[in-house]
């Protein structure tokens, strides 16, 4: 067996160390930060089958221009002459057609139901409470427009035998009678699910460190050495570590780390914001998704999460509460009932979801580095895809066949 060294400590790289481990290999784990506030701590807490349309589709182009002049809208790209947004741009527009779509949907819906077996199998394991639910999640829309954009998503849903069912407004009330909804209608997804993504990260790091994997925090990589083909050493500071294998599932900092690998990894950061209230009356039971605001709303032990809004920009610090108080502005126009206050911004969490130019997250060794598996660039998806990912890490690391198609996710495309 091999001693690999995973960089990264988000819902990815722990994965990656669980199934690794099972496969008896020795595993290290490097983070710069303390794990205990990464990108999966503040997700949404959604596992989505029903999300098997990249980023990159029709007609996101034309939306994304029309967003940009709203200070609260969903979606941002901060002008920059920065190289890689340009790079990443360009690509984007290359994949923004039908075709890439359609190509794009099975592999997508493939990992997601992995993950989500994954999920059910992780659930019943000692100490791994995580308040996962299977009840699907409500897509709820309020206009014609965005009705008749869920009814072709629904009917592709439908062909790729997604477990879906379009519910009318009075249909959806009689799912949870005791919230008052101002809507059109819904999509009902029922292969979907969620949990709390705190507990699910907090019970694999119990278990990884349980089982005697070395966790290192606080430890950022500063340089990586490689010869020929191989990496050969990574420094965190003057800490030098090397591994039979290695493993990059650094999220959105994966392209600066990759540099120091001497390859390339085309992803953009996309901020997101979320935050919580709670809900002690516990009147929603299944997550919503409000189509036209992009906002998700999720029950979370005993609390509502509400998240949304995807700023392409370099990473930083900054938190634009109008795009907070967007998010807030929108819940009561599907819920009545529910009405937010705009947070503080000490209550509010932000994070970087790892953006492909083609929406595909990248899975696979690369071709330039034998000893190198990537795990990146899962955009918004990456608490659902999570499982299946560290799954399909230990199988390649392992040399064993995956199970599923994983070419349309090569690093190297």
């Amino acid at each position: 067996m091999s001693n690999i060294l995973i960089i990264g400590g988000g819902i990815v790289g722990l994965s990656s160390a669980y199934y690794l481990h099972k496969k008896g290999h020795t595993v290290t784990i490097l983070d710069k930060g303390d794990l205990t506030d990464n990108c999966s701590f503040g997700n949404a807490g959604m596992i989505v089958p029903s999300h098997f349309v990249p980023l990159a589709a029709p007609g996101m182009v034309q939306q994304g221009i029309r967003w940009m002049f709203n200070r609260k809208s969903p979606f941002y790209v901060r002008p920059s002459l920065n190289p890689e947004l340009i790079n990443w741009g360009i690509k984007f527009l290359k994949h923004a057609n039908s075709r890439h779509v359609s190509e794009s949907a099975v592999p997508l819906k493939e990992l997601n139901l992995l993950s989500k077996k994954f999920y059910i199998e992780l659930a019943e394991e000692p100490d791994f409470d995580f308040e996962l639910q299977s009840n699907g999640i409500l897509s709820m829309y309020k206009t014609e427009r965005a009705a008749e954009e869920e009814a072709h998503l629904a009917r592709a849903a439908t062909e790729l035998g997604v477990n879906m069912s379009i519910l009318t407004a009075d249909e959806c009330r009689q799912l949870q009678p005791e919230l008052n909804l101002d809507i059109l209608g819904a999509v009902h997804f029922r292969d979907d699910a969620h949990m709390s993504p705190p507990k699910v990260m907090n019970a694999l790091l119990r278990f990884l460190e349980k089982a005697g994997i070395k966790i290192v925090r606080n430890h950022e990589v500063t340089n990586i050495e490689t010869q020929g083909s191989k990496i050969t050493k990574v420094y965190t500071g003057t800490t030098v570590w090397e591994a039979d294998q290695y493993v990059l599932a650094t999220g959105s900092w994966s392209p600066a780390i990759a540099k120091m690998m001497k390859i390339k990894v085309c992803l953009m950061p996309g901020k997101g914001y979320s935050f919580m209230e709670p809900e002690p009356l516990q009147r929603m039971t299944i997550p919503a998704l409000l189509c036209e605001a992009r906002v998700a709303i999720t029950p979370m032990n005993g609390s509502i999460r509400y998240s949304g809004t995807m700023e392409l920009d370099k990473i930083n610090t900054r938190i634009n509460m109008d795009r907070v108080k967007g998010i807030v502005e929108s819940v009561t126009k599907y819920f009545p009932d529910l009405t937010p206050s705009l947070p503080v911004k000490e209550n509010i969490w932000f994070g970087f979801r790892p953006s492909s130019a083609d929406g595909l997250p990248y899975i696979g060794r690369h071709i330039k580095r034998d000893n190198l598996v990537v795990a990146t660039g899962h955009g918004m998806m990456g608490m659902s895809l999570g499982p299946a990912t560290g799954y399909l890490v230990s199988q390649i690391i392992s040399e064993q066949k995956t199970d599923i198609d994983i070419h349309p996710f090569s690093p190297s495309r």
